[in-house]
């Protein structure tokens, strides 16, 4: 990685050169920094010859299954680097981009990254290259020798924030903090409320653990500067040790396994530099503790779950009662260095909790950052046993009507609305999705109820992080706003207009639709010439039997409690419809698995409205296409349950069968078609 740094007083002679430079003129580092744009989503990849035929299509998502992770780099790479970094570390604490960051959009909010003990500023050099796709980024490296205090530090910070945000004042600003870092940019927000700062703290050090600092600092005070034998002292090899503990001791015990690793680790953390870097800790969190209250940024707090040295949890549940617009993600697992582990990353957190904007607010339109294809590695594996359980089929319908497996038929330009049934619980939403991305390189953005993309911190109802799903596919709050602005930029979006209802159906209520009376997407639809793609969804019944639904429920005190406070929080979507479906009940289905069988998926022929638009003005009109839609639907529903009677597959056991003698990844057949 090639660095280049510069001192406040260039940063602000370079920020007057950017603005009037035609080289530079949307940010300071593209006018001092260069980069291949280089990607690994454009990839070029075989695409199946029967999906579109006589064209290469580029599909990154080809074979995603054997994606490499995103993130390549480790602890090695970050001390091979900081090695040449802190050799001869004089002079003020000053800024640097990395090159792996140069590649961004333009118009990519500007990350300004904080450093925690370390002060390298390469602390997020495993997440350089992803965060540089959507990212203007920047790192504070604070020297060595350099004993400024936390309050220099503070405004060092503020005086890039001020600056950046007189230049781009409809962009925010991230401030990303681990440890003392973290603290830092609290106090930063604190003394600048009006300026629209994004935190993401990491470990935010919320106290200083005086029975550990004590007895550290007076350690260091007397031993001599053997550092290599020192680091080994306070940081540990022990499993015992409380250092190792709580700062990671996996990582920890590998990094000094290597021997040659030490050597830049003493340069890193002489003696009087961890002296000081106590007392500038204690003065940051009492400051930050202090300032608190004035904060008014909208905040991500990534807390570990072995970090207890500068980390109590009881301040960071004050901290989210007291921060506007707080954001909690737990990750019970790791340790005190959290962008140094595997199992981290940054940007794929930032999608997961809808963090990431462009502008004022977070658009899920224009703010939604596409699956890298090892996150849709990572996705398929969390579906893996309904995907292989129930070993979906799908089919679709070309141009002239003939039926073909695959998704064939899809339209490849959008826009598309596909229109369909919404099975129990959803449970067809992410292998459906996955497939269209997989196949045909296709983002279905769904439009989905508010609910699915909350942002849960109650470890009560659930795992918090079980609704990450579909904010990793795109998923869209669905409005007739939202509707109107998928089509107008042309995306493939689907809609379900059963809703709720359908998806949290009663028992003896499977493949019935619950669609509105009156049509409400066909207008909209046919302003934008939109395609309508009609389809059905059949095995919710062969893998599941509905035991207590919400009548049921309705009898039994605690789940009708539940049941009543789930509603309220849900909110309903229809509220004053006086039909059936305007009885929006949200709760949890009480389902017993059977021996699962089998999926399939049925997509109609799509349905032309260009060229309709005046004709579907008409409310006679557009009722009788809607209606039309409505029963392509049910005939594909129709279709699938009386053909898969017909599948000599459709049960788990002939499937195991097939697989196991004809290879695990080979396609099973079907019903003919």
């Amino acid at each position: 990685m090639v660095i280049s740094s510069f001192s406040p007083m260039e940063v602000t002679l370079l920020a007057s050169f950017s603005a009037f430079s035609p080289v530079s003129s949307e940010r300071l580092s593209n006018a001092v920094f260069s980069s291949s744009k280089s990607n690994p989503l454009r990839q070029t990849h075989r695409v199946k010859a029967a999906t579109i035929a006589k064209v290469v299509e580029k599909n990154p998502y080809w074979e995603a299954e054997t994606a490499s992770p995103d993130l390549r780099k480790s602890l090695s790479d970050f001390l091979e680097e900081a090695r040449d970094f802190v050799g001869d570390d004089d002079g003020p604490p000053r800024w640097f981009s990395p090159l792996e960051c140069s590649s961004q959009a333009q118009g990519s909010p500007l990350l300004l990254f904080i450093p925690g003990i370390d002060g390298t500023g390469l602390g997020l050099i495993r997440h350089h290259k992803k965060l540089g796709e959507v990212f203007d980024v920047w790192c504070l490296h604070i020297p060595v020798r350099d004993r400024s205090p936390a309050k220099d530090m503070v405004q060092l910070i503020e005086r890039i924030v001020k600056s950046e945000s007189y230049r781009f004042p409809n962009r925010p600003i991230y401030l990303v903090g681990e440890s003392i870092g973290a603290c830092l940019a609290l106090d930063v927000a604190a003394r600048n409320p009006n300026i629209d700062l994004a935190l993401i703290l990491a470990n935010p050090a919320t106290q200083v653990n005086n029975l550990m600092s004590q007895p550290l600092a007076g350690m260091l005070n007397v031993l001599p500067d053997g550092v290599p034998t020192l680091l080994g002292e306070i940081f540990g090899f022990k499993q015992c040790d409380p250092l190792t503990a709580v700062l990671g001791g996996g990582i920890l015990r590998d990094l000094f396994a290597v021997s040659a690793n030490l050597p830049t680790l003493s340069r890193i953390f002489p003696k009087d530099t961890l002296l000081w870097k106590i007392e500038l800790l204690k003065s940051a969190v009492a400051s930050a503790n202090t300032h608190i209250h004035a904060v008014r940024a909208e905040t991500l707090i990534l807390l570990s779950g072995r970090d207890q040295w500068l980390v109590n949890e009881a301040d960071i549940d004050r901290f989210s009662r007291t921060l506007p617009n707080c954001i909690v993600r737990k990750l019970k697992d790791n340790g005190h260095f959290l962008f140094f582990e595997d199992n981290v990353d940054l940007v794929t957190i930032i999608k997961c909790t809808s963090f990431y904007r462009s502008g004022k607010s977070h658009d899920y339109l224009s703010d939604y950052i596409k699956l890298t294809k090892y996150e849709l590695k990572q996705l398929l594996n969390d579906q893996k046993l309904l995907l292989d359980a129930t070993s979906p089929v799908y089919l679709s319908t070309l141009a002239n009507g003939k039926l073909v497996r695959g998704l064939e038929g899809i339209p490849s330009e959008g826009p598309v609305l596909y229109v369909g049934y919404h099975v129990l619980l959803g449970l067809e939403i992410v292998p459906m999705i996955t497939q269209f991305l997989k196949e045909r390189n296709i983002h279905m953005r769904g439009l989905a109820h508010p609910m699915l993309l909350w942002n849960i911190q109650d470890d009560r109802l659930g795992d918090p992080q079980m609704l990450d799903k579909y904010k990793l596919i795109g998923a869209v709050p669905v409005s007739n706003f939202s509707i109107y602005k998928l089509l107008q930029s042309k995306s493939h979006a689907l809609l379900y207009p059963g809703g709720i209802r359908e998806s949290f159906h009663r028992k003896g209520e499977e493949y019935k639709l619950f669609w509105p009376e009156q049509q409400e997407f066909v207008r909209v639809a046919s302003k934008f010439g939109a395609k309508i793609v009609p389809f059905g969804v059949v095995g919710e019944d062969d893998i599941c039997h509905l035991v207590l639904d919400s009548d049921d429920q309705r009898n039994i005190p605690i789940l009708r409690d539940f049941m009543e406070e789930a509603t309220k929080q849900a909110g309903n979507l229809r509220e004053g419809d006086e039909t059936e479906l305007g009885n929006q009940i949200c709760y949890l289905p009480g389902v017993i698995p059977k021996i699962p069988g089998r999926f399939y998926f049925y997509f109609g022929k799509p349905i032309e409205t260009a060229g309709n638009e005046q004709e579907l003005k008409d409310k006679d009109k557009a009722q009788e296409f809607y209606l039309k839609v409505k029963s392509e639907v049910e005939q594909c529903i129709a279709y699938l349950k009386m053909k898969r009677e017909s599948d000599p597959y459709r049960h788990l056991l002939p499937r195991m069968m097939y697989q196991a003698s004809h290879g695990f990844s080979s396609e099973i057949p079907t019903f003919d078609l």
